[in-house]
């Protein structure tokens, strides 16, 4: 079952020579999740060759507009190319306000549907929910009311031995109880013993996503256990008091965080564009946690 995130844009703040403002496409079993939108997303998707008619929603973590100054360019271009079918849009309700001046001062009357829901940032939420799996807010402690994002995966239906039943000619018509974990009493008597003609599915994964934030761990309880973890590291520890001030994080802190709450994968990103290398930032989170990765915009990061 693909579950996989490609990064669009890993910049802080302002766009560098080789770096973007936030941008995130998760991918679940070919539904895309566009996660933030910085200035310039529109043009990432099309470098690395992603279709912007397969993404049907978006979620904003907060306004600054390194994370949502895309979002107006990217919903025009859509109606431009004739897009009919719905988008959703979860974010700060402020950000419907933003949306509609836009386009009533260009007298842009969209051929589509814009479903806004207003998220905020006072509790975790459950804010969506499929079959494919569920997305709750994680509160952030930013400069402005932020929130980050869990999209975690349903467990899936257990998997029948195909071959077995088979040679035992057992009807298909049994596979749909036999999925869902039950034993089964044939006509002529015999018994189905669930564990010996399915294999359990995976076990759910799970994406956190915490854009930008101090490091103060009110938030962590919503990372527990998950298995790859997006985390801000803006600056190395050696200016962790800028970090304070601008309410961000270090790359130290970010490991410091995945080691605590069990983290298996940790991937950080939002780089100041006071570093030309990122190497110094990876290096100082290792020594804490070996299980991580920079943010390299195009790359896609299996979870």
């Amino acid at each position: 079952m693909k579950f996989e995130v490609t990064i669009l844009g890993s910049s802080s703040a302002t766009p560098v020579f080789n770096r973007n403002p936030t941008a995130q496409l998760l991918n679940s079993n070919e539904k895309f999740y566009l996660i933030d939108c910085g200035e310039g997303t529109q043009q990432q998707l099309i470098r690395f060759g992603i279709k912007a008619s397969k993404i049907d929603m978006v979620f904003i973590s907060h306004l600054h507009g390194d994370h949502y100054f895309g979002l107006i360019g990217l919903l025009s271009t859509m109606h431009l190319n004739g897009r009919i079918k719905p988008f959703l849009i979860f974010a700060p309700a402020a950000l419907k306000d933003i949306l509609e001046i836009q386009f009533k001062y260009s007298e842009t009357h969209l051929k589509y549907e814009l479903e806004f829901y207003a998220i905020d940032a006072d509790e975790p939420k459950l804010i969506y929910e499929n079959t494919d799996l569920t997305v709750e807010t994680i509160v952030l402690n930013h400069r402005i009311p932020c929130t980050g994002f869990r999209f975690t995966q349903k467990k899936r239906l257990r998997r029948v031995i195909v071959e077995k039943l088979e040679a035992e000619q057992i009807q298909t018509e049994y596979y749909p109880m036999l999925k869902r974990g039950l034993d089964i009493t044939m006509p002529d008597g015999r018994v189905l013993l669930n564990e010996e003609y399915t294999i359990d599915s995976d076990a759910p994964r799970s994406y956190c996503y915490c854009s930008d934030t101090l490091a103060d761990g009110t938030y962590e309880h919503m990372l527990n256990g998950c298995t790859t973890l997006y985390h801000e590291a803006t600056f190395m520890d050696d200016m962790l008091e800028r970090a304070n001030i601008t309410h961000h994080s270090t790359a130290l802190q970010a490991a410091q965080i995945a080691k605590r709450n069990n983290v298996r994968n940790l991937i950080i990103g939002h780089f100041s564009s006071r570093y030309k290398s990122l190497a110094p930032l990876l290096e100082e989170a290792r020594t804490v946690f070996p299980e991580v990765e920079l943010a390299i915009e195009g790359e896609t990061y299996t979870i």
